[in-house]
């Protein structure tokens, strides 16, 4: 009997918006730890740390 898996997610990016990329900008200069900006912004803390080293600002323990 062979065992059924269950099908893959698809993974959809999300573009950033303005508004976002002004929220993260703002965490960075509050240094709110990146956990919280993760559940706030539904977004993983991997996608933030690339978007803020893309932007060149410090988020967490780069600094």
């Amino acid at each position: 009997m062979s065992k059924l898996k269950a099908p893959k997610k698809k993974r959809v990016r999300r573009e950033w918006t303005p508004v976002e990329l002004r929220a993260l900008k703002q965490h960075s200069k509050n240094r709110t730890p990146v956990v919280k900006i993760s559940k706030e912004m539904k977004r993983t803390i991997g996608a933030l740390r690339q978007k803020a080293l893309a932007l060149g600002i410090g988020l967490g323990h780069q600094r």
